[in-house]
């Protein structure tokens, strides 16, 4: 029988692998942008997990500061693809490449 903790850390693990896997495969930025924040869900149901398994609050600690740091990373990568879109029309990965200074 599989235990919460175990079951918790395999999803954790299927999140960050989609995760990755967007972040390879896909070439629109958006898409990009999604697939870390996947990625940085799944670490933090990592955390949670072990907090629970341990019995302590610093998963819960660490989730309050991955997720302030979170919403100022996608507050930039929000700003970053407005104005990717209003230059170049488009969220391709290779138009960014253009975008300096």
């Amino acid at each position: 029988m599989i235990h919460r903790y175990e079951f918790l850390l395999a999803l954790a693990v299927a999140l960050f692998a989609m995760g990755l896997l967007g972040v390879m495969v896909r070439r629109n930025l958006l898409v990009v942008v999604m697939s870390l924040e996947l990625m940085l869900n799944a670490v933090v149901l990592s955390f949670v997990a072990a907090a629970a398994h341990t019995q302590t609050l610093d998963g819960a600690a660490m989730t309050f500061f991955i997720y302030v740091a979170a919403t100022c990373e996608i507050a930039l990568a929000m700003a970053l693809l407005v104005l990717l879109v209003r230059r170049r029309g488009t969220l391709d990965l290779a138009a960014g490449h253009e975008l300096k200074g």
